[in-house]
């Protein structure tokens, strides 16, 4: 029964993994975007982190995570015979079952090898695996997913190394101790510095506009680990991101992340260097006055390993039941609807001959990389909250010249030019304008829509009300693509 239901939560995984929902644009331009203009030659956007005169983003982790993927994708890609560039989308979903594969083999092996008790282990991998966390954010992109992996098998080798010495004094007593052998400490100090040396080459390269020689690396390294602690303990950098109190991770995060865990958190707890990892890992993070849910990912795992499930069968009842409930919910939310629609409507752009103008409203920003090199034609704006009264007047300022006989046919793909307008079907500060009823102005022509996609930035409690937002939001849920025209004179 346990492993046909942990089988099941793994099909669950994948099944997300393979969902295009968009959680954080930071899981698109902190990591692929970067590498794949890199490797692919796609025109891509780099953000701020990498456009700083002191940038804060190393590249040298992203190569091995989505670099060496992407290189062998393109050398069987060519090994097949195809010619041309490999699709940007199929480097996506490559990468998506990657993150899915090394979650179900890293992150559960961790888990697995962490806990020496059968019986423990056995629900703490179903807990960990039912996790809507481990379903969503660690099958996507991101950089703090990877980070859970990494300190999962940090725990896991110091773990060894004790076993291992406890092992060795068990049979000798006089076993020297790992640095104790001048040796090994000279292959470790060795091996920490080389790897230094070489990430600060590897930066300094790909920031410096021409190619680097010694006395680059000498006069002028980037240093980007101290560049992003220098940048993150100025408030008033922190300000521009948002500034949140000490407790936020303690009492919003982390509940939203484990749910009716964090009850048995605090009532019945397993004392293990998981459990201390994870609590000194969540103490630190508290000290920075920008704080976000995800930065909590490496704990999650760890946390709901240490919980003990509760021994009456009517309260372990309501738990399971609340347990599945919360994951079910976020799960569907976050892993296939949250801005649902915002991969695919790249795509859709991608395949539009005419499309020159993209303007992007009320949605997180799109990745350019998987216009599949449309974006050198293809000028992509986003406008982020923009009102609608200015986004009016930037429409009006790059539409092309409505031509009344195109309209009920797609001959408007034969232009060499088009503006298209993205926006979620929520935003209802549209609605006026969309019916073309006009004969002077603006004009809307819906050529695309995708349903599963919600926009939780798009809530108005104070003007329209708690009901009347959500009813909004959630039954209006969509992504539409609209070809904008004006009417010019004859």
């Amino acid at each position: 029964m346990l492993r046909r239901t942990y089988l099941f939560l793994v099909l669950v995984r994948l099944w997300f993994a393979l969902s295009p929902s968009y959680l954080h644009p930071d899981e698109n331009f902190q990591g692929p975007e970067v590498i794949a203009g890199q490797i692919f030659h796609y025109p891509v956007r780099h953000t701020w982190e990498f456009t700083n005169e002191h940038p804060i983003r190393s590249v040298f982790p992203l190569w091995p995570v989505y670099g060496l993927p992407m290189l062998l994708l393109r050398w069987l890609w060519i090994g097949n015979g195809n010619d041309g560039e490999i699709p940007p989308i199929a480097v996506f979903w490559t990468l998506r079952v990657l993150m899915f594969a090394i979650s179900f083999v890293l992150e559960d092996w961790a888990i697995h090898e962490l806990i020496p008790s059968p019986r423990h282990r056995r629900v703490a991998v179903l807990i960990v695996a039912s996790s809507y966390v481990t379903w969503t954010f660690q099958t996507h992109t991101f950089s703090n997913s990877v980070e859970t992996l990494v300190v999962a098998w940090c725990l896991v080798l110091i773990q060894r190394i004790v076993l291992l010495r406890s092992l060795e004094c068990s049979i000798a007593s006089h076993s020297p101790p790992l640095f104790d052998s001048p040796l090994s400490f000279m292959i470790l100090v060795f091996a920490g510095i080389s790897t230094t040396l070489f990430a600060i080459a590897l930066d300094t390269a790909f920031y410096t506009p021409h190619s680097i020689t010694w006395l680059d690396l000498v006069r002028r390294p980037v240093l980007t680990p101290l560049n992003n602690f220098l940048y993150n303990i100025d408030p008033e950098n922190l300000a521009q991101h948002g500034l949140h109190p000490w407790y936020q991770h303690l009492l919003a995060n982390l509940p939203q992340l484990i749910g009716p865990a964090a009850v048995l958190l605090f009532t019945r707890p397993q004392c293990s260097i998981r459990l201390y990892s994870a609590i000194s890992g969540l103490v630190v993070l508290s000290l920075s006055k920008h704080q976000e849910a995800r930065f909590l990912l490496p704990t999650v795992p760890l946390i709901l390993s240490s919980i003990r499930l509760p021994k009456r069968k009517s309260a372990l009842r309501i738990w399971l039941g609340s347990w599945i409930v919360f994951n079910l919910v976020l799960g569907i939310l976050f892993g296939v609807y949250h801005q649902g629609g915002i991969v695919p409507a790249q795509v859709f752009l991608s395949k539009q001959p005419d499309a020159t103008q993209a303007i992007w409203w009320k949605t997180y920003m799109p990745p350019t990389w998987l216009l599949n090199g449309k974006n050198e034609v293809l000028t992509t704006r986003d406008v982020m909250g923009m009102k609608g009264e200015i986004l009016l007047e930037e429409l009006e300022k790059i539409a092309t010249c409505d031509i009344p006989a195109d309209r009920r046919s797609n001959e408007y793909l034969k232009e060499k030019n088009g503006t298209y307008l993205v926006a979620p079907l929520s935003a209802a500060w549209l609605d006026p304008y969309l019916p073309n009823k006009g004969l002077d102005g603006l004009r809307f022509r819906e050529v695309w829509r995708y349903r599963q996609h919600l926009n939780l930035d798009d809530m108005d409690f104070g003007d329209d009300g708690v009901w009347n937002t959500l009813t909004r939001v959630i039954g209006r849920r969509g992504l539409g693509i609209w070809r904008v025209t004006k009417s010019c004179p004859k």
